[in-house]
């Protein structure tokens, strides 16, 4: 998922305008720099790393200062996707200083929530290296911040899921409980007959793997399987139903995954494993803008 320039300067107008109390991003409502800082003056500053991780965001930061001085001079010295470790140089910015002051915290917000998903990104695409298995994000993102955070999930080496409601049929336990009385694989069935794109069915137990593939679901999401023999089996049966009719169907697996379980996920055979934690508990990574001087 790669987000537009629209996107990126929609996000931050946004956030900006909620900083500023001012939705014409008036640099004014800042008191503070306002009443200590000379109107006019030009300063110079860097964001610099104070811990290590893996950088997204940077066009979010570079947005931020160019929204409020589309004068200012934005020099990005690392690229989404790069690694980096304390004190290396991320960016260099000149500016306005009153404009450089307000974006300062934007920016850095910014830089800091989706470096983090990046960073936990990698650590999970790192620990499953070798098996086969890719990392998937899910749609627990944060309101409004969906492309970005994705985007920073595919910086950090993962693959996103479906985008929203709107863009894959994604049948979940609930789908199917209000489907009744049709049966399992009638509900996939039905999806599959009536939608082009390819349908993902849940199950929750092996009978419903085999009915979700004979319904016609092109990715059996093994929900809250333990890792090990319970997944193994699954896997297992999905591939035989699948064998049988001649097709081939993806697995993946969700639920209960961590840091510490995910190889033993991947080890299981499944072909992805879907983390919501890559965005709805990626801490923030260190990151602070200094100022250099008046320029």
């Amino acid at each position: 998922m790669d987000p537009g320039p629209d996107d990126v300067r929609d996000a931050v107008r946004r956030a900006l305008a909620e900083d500023l109390g001012s939705p014409a991003l008036d640099v004014g409502h800042d008191v503070t720099s306002r009443l200590s800082v000379r109107a006019g003056q030009r300063g110079r500053a860097r964001v610099v790393a104070k811990s290590k991780g893996t950088l997204a965001g940077t066009a979010c930061a570079a947005a931020t200062f160019l929204l409020l001085d589309p004068t200012a001079r934005v020099v990005v010295h690392r690229r989404d996707g790069e690694s980096f470790v304390r004190g290396d140089l991320v960016l260099e910015v000149e500016s306005d200083m009153r404009c450089l002051l307000v974006a300062e915290r934007t920016a850095l917000n910014f830089l800091q929530r989706l470096s983090g998903i990046a960073t936990v990104t990698r650590a999970y695409v790192d620990a499953v290296a070798g098996t086969g298995a890719h990392i998937l994000d899910t749609r627990k993102t944060t309101p409004g911040l969906r492309l970005l955070e994705k985007a920073a999930v595919a910086a950090g080496g993962g693959r996103n899921h479906r985008i929203g409601l709107y863009d894959q049929v994604l049948l979940k336990e609930n789908h199917f409980g209000f489907a009744r009385p049709a049966t399992y694989e009638d509900v996939v069935r039905r999806c599959v007959r009536e939608q082009a794109a390819p349908v993902v069915a849940e199950a929750r137990d092996v009978a419903e793997a085999r009915a979700a593939v004979r319904g016609g679901a092109a990715v059996v999401l093994l929900d809250n399987f333990a890792p090990g023999l319970p997944l193994r089996e699954a896997v297992a049966a999905v591939r035989a139903e699948a064998a049988a009719a001649g097709r081939i169907v993806l697995t993946e697996a969700s639920g209960g995954v961590t840091l510490a379980s995910v190889r033993a996920f991947a080890e299981s055979g499944v072909d992805r494993i879907s983390i919501g934690a890559l965005t709805h508990s990626a801490p923030a990574v260190d990151l602070s803008l200094l100022v250099e001087g008046v320029a």
